[in-house]
């Protein structure tokens, strides 16, 4: 009997923003949703661009967020760590669970941080 072992190694790779502006032709500025009822700044609202056919990428608050990839019909995400996120069969159901992911990982993120 065999057991299969996990060769994997995981390497964390800290990009600054002006590299992923100049890799994606993101905007260095992002714009902020607002709780009226608190005033506070609440989660960054996601910028998108389109660096290629069939490609998004996200800017979360000033930060590389992402990717969401189609593929036929399906849609492809890999979050700012480049971990798959998920196959949906919509871009607005892709863009809304990276979105999600975002706020979990990136909780820090916020108006004044950028």
């Amino acid at each position: 009997m065999s057991t299969p072992v996990d060769h994997h190694q995981h390497l964390e790779v800290t990009v600054d923003t002006a590299t992923m502006v100049a890799i994606t032709g993101m905007d260095d500025h992002a714009e902020i949703v607002v709780d009226t009822a608190v005033d506070q700044p609440v989660h960054p609202r996601i910028l998108w661009t389109r660096p290629d056919t069939g490609l998004w990428a996200a800017n979360y608050g000033g930060y590389y967020g992402g990717t969401v990839d189609r593929q036929g019909a399906h849609y492809f995400v890999s979050d700012t760590f480049g971990q798959y996120v998920g196959d949906f069969r919509s871009l607005e159901e892709a863009q809304q669970r990276l979105a999600e992911r975002l706020h979990v990982l990136l909780p820090d993120v916020r108006h004044d941080s950028i």
